[in-house]
């Protein structure tokens, strides 16, 4: 796995104390800067189940190169995607940059919790559309972590490289730079542009 990037994301004030984040509102740049810092997710709450979003996002994010790591107790064991289904964060080997929460606003709390008991700490903690738990995130951001609430990484991805123009939404930017392909076969982009 490569996983344990640096992630450097806290937005400091004067003192270096943490500034509370503005979680209504993202900048464009904090979004991007996440995705383009971890390589390694753990996804709580994975499904086997194709027409479920957490399964399209899995194969989504490993379609664009990150480490995925499904996290469901009720398939602990088992493959998917490739990828060995860890029953909780506490038993994955190694370091977790990112962990994703695809569970409800109730549940995030005692995850982010368990999150927080890992050692290293993820970078990010990113708490899927609709999710969203302030205590948590407070929590999280008081030891260093980086919070994402209310929003789709595969959304946020697809926004920055152009992709999700493709089926006709707007992805609130405005580039002059043409889109970098992600490699050969089949027709996906990247965030990663030269000079980015």
């Amino acid at each position: 796995m490569d996983c344990g990037t640096e992630l450097g994301l806290a937005i400091t004030g004067e003192a270096g104390h943490l500034l509370a984040m503005n979680h209504d509102s993202y900048d464009d740049g904090y979004i991007r800067d996440i995705l383009k810092s971890v390589k390694c997710i753990a996804l709580v709450g994975a499904s086997a189940n194709e027409a479920r979003p957490s399964y399209i996002v899995i194969k989504y994010l490993l379609d664009r190169g990150y480490e995925v790591i499904p996290v469901n107790p009720g398939l602990a064991g088992q493959m998917l995607l490739g990828r060995m289904v860890y029953p909780d964060l506490k038993s994955i080997p190694g370091p977790i940059d990112m962990v994703e929460i695809f569970r409800n606003s109730e549940a995030a709390g005692p995850i982010t919790d368990e999150a927080l008991l890992l050692d290293p700490l993820p970078g990010v903690i990113w708490m899927q559309l609709s999710v969203r738990n302030d205590e948590a995130a407070a929590r999280a951001e008081a030891r260093g972590v980086t919070v994402v609430m209310n929003r789709c990484p595969k959304i946020e991805y697809g926004r920055f490289s152009g992709e999700i123009g493709w089926q006709g939404i707007n992805s609130r930017l405005l580039s002059s730079k043409k889109p970098t392909l992600a490699g050969k076969g089949f027709q996906k982009f990247t965030i990663n542009r030269p000079g980015s």
